[in-house]
């Protein structure tokens, strides 16, 4: 077949999975951007069980499937009525392919249909996810000083129109 990923929602049986890429590949990915600390800091409190767990619940999480491993991972949540995609990771060896678009796509898919626009939110320092999302038509929203005072770990948000 060769067709790559299958994207799907997120099972309960797919949490510790969830969990482990966050471990494994985010933490990888962040700690060149914004250091070793602060990366494993995001994984603690971002890719744990409970978290994961609580949002696979409710639906809000997508997995790129590829054959029983996880090639990515999409998750999008509330903040306020604000609709805004949290999670938004593909494992680096599936990087380049689209996959990252086809996981939006199908969280894009499942909001209400009479959401307006999208948020999602990045570190300053993540200038490839940057780049991603400006491809994907959000633009630049507002940027949130980091409390440590170090720019790169800034929060860019980026809102992206529905209609």
């Amino acid at each position: 077949m060769g067709s790559g990923p299958v994207v799907r929602p997120a099972r309960r049986d797919d949490v510790m999975a969830i969990c482990h890429f966050g471990e494994e590949h985010v933490r990888a990915h962040y700690a060149p951007l914004i250091g070793e600390e602060a990366a494993a800091r995001q994984v603690r409190m971002w890719w744990h069980e409970t978290n994961i767990a609580g949002a696979v619940a409710r639906g809000s999480v997508v997995v790129a499937d590829d054959g029983g491993n996880l090639a990515g991972v999409g998750q999008r949540g509330l903040d306020g009525d604000d609709h805004v995609i949290y999670k938004l990771y593909v494992h680096p060896s599936h990087r380049g392919g689209g996959l990252g678009v086809r996981l939006l796509d199908v969280l894009i898919g499942q909001l209400p249909s009479d959401a307006e626009r999208l948020y999602i939110e990045h570190f300053v320092a993540n200038e490839r996810a940057g780049a991603f999302y400006e491809r994907e038509g959000f633009t630049v929203d507002g940027i949130e000083p980091s409390s440590t005072g170090d720019p790169g770990l800034g929060v860019v948000w980026r809102v992206r129109s529905l209609r």
